[in-house]
């Protein structure tokens, strides 16, 4: 039996043309910029979190991976869990403070956002 495909996503990323004309262009990679020349912003936010507190950090410039890495470098800075989404780091709890200490440490250039 034959699969139906109900987008060209079920083609895992590859368009398929009789185009002789056509020319594949493959995104170009975000480079990361060094922390030195990074400008995050650190945030307290509880919206949509069930009360919950959670420091955002913002700003940042790179690749998804290098944020990945930041982030389990601030959750296990901070013993707590958290994730990226929209190119933004979510650390559950207050810890900005102590997140701003470690990035200042590190390089980068953090301005305290809010409360």
């Amino acid at each position: 039996m034959s699969k139906k495909l109900n987008s060209l996503d079920a083609l895992g990323g590859f368009v398929f043309s009789t185009n002789k004309d056509f020319e594949f262009e493959q995104e170009e990679s975000t480079e990361t910029l060094a922390p030195n020349l990074q400008r995050l912003e650190a945030h307290i936010d509880k919206k949509n979190r069930g009360g919950k507190v959670a420091t955002l950090i913002k700003g940042f410039e790179g690749n998804e991976d290098d944020l990945k890495d930041l982030a389990k470098k601030l959750k296990t800075l901070c013993g707590v869990g958290g994730s990226t989404k929209d190119g933004e780091i979510i650390i559950q709890g207050n810890f900005r403070d102590k997140i701003m200490d470690y990035l200042i440490k590190e390089g980068y250039k953090v301005k305290r956002v809010g409360g």
